[in-house]
């Protein structure tokens, strides 16, 4: 008998081993290559040409006049009193920093907003933008209880589609941006947004329109909000922007303010990367507005469930950043120096680089490249004139034609104009 099970256990653990000795040699022999990031790769592709007048304009991030990366002067200065504070380093809540939370509440929706005085607002601090819309994403996917599809412009930002389809959630689309134009097509975004099914979630970019830089007018905005109120559309806000699209914090929050006085409950993300410079530091806030405090409670207990598994507590560095200059008057004051500061430079290369077109001598109506706002422009050429001005002029974009305009300079904005010209007319 005991030779007998000793003799079904030595079968038994041989049969086991059959598996293990015909699988491949490796565990992830079957993980096919990714496609290379689009951006990335204009970078690496920028990094290995020789011409001494190439120009990188795929990045989005800010760059000085002399095409370098740029501290803001507030944020230096916050670091200092950080320092002489003498901080801990330990984890923050789930919720992350409520210093800063607040105050990025209050810089979205106003300093008299009714969500936050009446605390209908659960605002979470979030890895940034990106994680703001993830955990937004997730929230959704578990607990929005209509359809669970997230309508997206067309075009948008090119990491909000994996953000949401990671999360379990459907993707539709409706037109945004007129390629004749190059500006916002109003009677075709009106028009699909009619058509969308009630109860479900509409992306709205709040400001400066990644990647094309068009946004609605106010009046847009108006008409905007009636007709997702009609639909019963839920909205949720990307704030990447705030002050760095036109230099002015109010107006480039208008329309996540005119959504609340229609009486909206929204979803919104806020990154800080743009507007304090802060792109390594992952500083963004994630909020839910609620019909009422009690409910806003309960939502902010399954927001804590939500975001513990994913990342536990956010890093502390940006938001302590953050904090400190939207908590400090002087601070305040010079930091809405600085984002204007920025966004003025960026309004003056529009201008000088639709300037510098009319001086080659070009036809074409360029106004679309000031009539644009932020970072990212669409220039509107075509992916042939793309790959020409790339490989004749060693100027870098993605295929699409958007341009980061905060890589340009007053040094090459007139040899990017003389390229755009040439492969234009």
């Amino acid at each position: 008998m005991a030779l007998s099970c000793a003799g079904n256990i030595l079968k038994d653990n041989m049969m086991r081993c059959v598996p293990v000795a015909s699988r491949a040699s490796s565990w992830w022999s079957g993980v096919e290559m990714g496609p290379p990031d689009a951006i990335l790769g204009v970078t690496e592709a920028f990094k290995k040409d020789s011409n001494p007048q190439k120009m990188n304009l795929g990045v989005g991030a800010y760059r000085s006049d002399e095409g370098k990366p740029f501290v803001l002067p507030s944020v230096r200065k916050a670091e200092e009193i950080m320092m002489a504070a003498n901080h801990d380093k330990e984890y923050l809540p789930i919720t992350g920093l409520a210093d800063f939370t607040k105050a990025a509440a209050a810089l979205a929706f106003g300093e008299n907003s009714e969500a936050i005085s009446n605390k209908l607002n659960i605002t979470s601090q979030a890895i940034s933008g990106t994680g703001a819309l993830r955990v937004g994403a997730n929230f959704l996917q578990r607990y929005f209880p209509d359809n669970k599809q997230v309508f997206l412009p067309t075009p948008s930002w090119g990491n909000h589609t994996p953000i949401f389809t990671h999360a379990g959630l459907q993707l539709g689309a409706y037109r945004y941006y007129d390629k004749n134009t190059c500006g916002f097509d109003k009677a075709g975004c009106l028009e699909d947004i009619s058509k969308i099914p009630e109860g479900s979630v509409i992306l709205l970019h709040a400001c400066a329109h990644n990647p094309t830089g068009v946004d609605p007018k106010p009046e847009d905005w108006k008409e905007l909000s009636q007709l997702v109120k009609s639909k019963k559309l839920f909205p949720f806000f990307d704030m990447a922007y705030q002050g760095f699209a036109s230099g002015d914090i109010d107006r480039d929050a208008q329309a996540v303010r005119h959504f609340l006085k229609d009486g909206h409950q929204i979803m919104l993300a806020q990154s800080f990367s743009k507007n304090m410079g802060l792109y390594g530091e992952r500083a963004g806030a994630f909020t839910i507005v609620c019909e009422s405090e009690e409910e806003m409670k309960r939502v902010e207990s399954q927001v804590k469930i939500t975001i513990r598994p994913l990342y536990s507590n956010p890093p502390i560095h940006g938001a302590r950043i953050a904090a400190t200059i939207l908590n400090t008057p002087d601070l305040r004051t010079q930091w809405l120096g600085d984002v204007k500061f920025m966004a003025d430079r960026i309004i003056n290369m529009r201008k000088m680089l639709a300037d510098n077109l009319k001086k080659e001598g070009s036809t074409h109506d360029w106004s679309h490249v000031t009539d644009q706002i932020g970072m990212f422009c669409f220039t509107g050429l075509t992916p042939e004139q793309v790959e020409r001005i790339t490989k004749e002029f060693s100027v870098y974009l993605t295929k699409d034609g958007r341009i980061s305009v905060a890589g340009i300079s007053s040094a090459n904005n007139s040899y990017l104009a003389h390229a755009i010209h040439q492969v234009t007319k």
